[in-house]
């Protein structure tokens, strides 16, 4: 295959399901942001481009779903072929609307879902019309089971422990050719989880972590063990002890509105790259 035609990765949006600025926040980490465009984020999600066939997918239609498409296409001359879903929180499958007729009226695009999700697609409006007016083909996805795109690109979910409430929650294993991507967008905590974090990063190139949280006490006045994730503080902690070249893997997503790491010039954002960790930033992209 020519080089110019390798898959690859694409950051769409690196924010918390909400986006930065976030809706009713008046803290100075949003208050700065409203009038200056270059300092929002976007709701986290990648796309995956094989320009061979000049075909995408998404990893969650977001509510920023109408911008990140577009840079898709625009910028990658790519057709959106597919959505792969995580889970039933907002940041992840709101998007969807934006297939039905009030806007793109798309006909038979392909989602992705876990069983639980698919169902609830299915039989809780207005996702249901979707299904409907076949704008959305659903095809049910299986723990641990791939899902092979083109004969070099595979996308394989996994199961991970989070607030469950309308779905399951899974991240993906994303293998191409010659490298594999690992997608953690949410997880309550690497703990609660039957697998050992360090070893599926082992066995990856690049792996998106969650990042939602910088650190505990982030959020004033609220109980932060309501709202589960691994803090990054506490997810570099884990791999401590890793190597270098284990911590250069990991690339930390799903900023909320509070984490300062979504400040490049932050004390977090230095702190986190001194240990030999990244910060997902919009726009990059990651050879397959």
């Amino acid at each position: 295959m020519n080089a110019e035609n390798n898959p690859y990765i694409i950051v769409l949006g690196t924010a918390q399901d909400g986006g930065i600025p976030h809706s009713g926040c008046e803290e100075k980490c949003c208050t700065d942001k409203w009038n200056d465009p270059s300092k929002h984020g976007k709701v986290a999600s990648l796309a995956i481009v094989n320009p061979e066939s000049n075909e995408a997918w998404m990893i969650d239609a977001t509510p920023d779903f109408p911008s990140q498409l577009n840079a898709l296409t625009s910028n990658h001359s790519a057709e959106l072929k597919g959505i792969f879903l995580t889970h039933a929180h907002i940041g992840h499958y709101t998007g969807l609307i934006h297939l039905g007729k009030e806007v793109m009226g798309s006909i038979m695009m392909q989602v992705y879902a876990m069983p639980r999700l698919k169902s609830f697609l299915e039989n809780n409006g207005p996702w249901s019309q979707l299904v409907a007016l076949n704008n959305i083909m659903i095809s049910k996805l299986q723990n641990g089971k791939p899902v092979k795109l083109t004969n070099n690109i595979s996308v394989t979910p996994f199961s991970v422990p989070h607030r469950d409430e309308f779905s399951e929650t899974v991240g993906y294993r994303i293998s191409g050719l010659n490298r594999e991507i690992i997608y953690i967008p949410d997880i309550d905590k690497w703990s609660k989880w039957e697998h050992d974090v360090r070893l599926i990063v082992k066995d990856a190139d690049v792996a998106f972590l969650d990042g939602t949280f910088y650190e505990n006490g982030e959020i004033p006045n609220r109980d932060m063990s309501e709202i589960p994730h691994p803090f990054i503080e506490e997810t570099m902690n884990v791999f401590n002890e890793s190597s270098s070249d284990e911590k250069g893997k990991i690339h930390f997503i799903h900023f909320n509105h509070t984490n300062p790491a979504h400040d490049q010039k932050s004390q977090a954002s230095e702190s986190i790259q001194k240990q030999g960790f990244h910060i997902a930033r919009e726009g990059q992209k990651f050879k397959l």
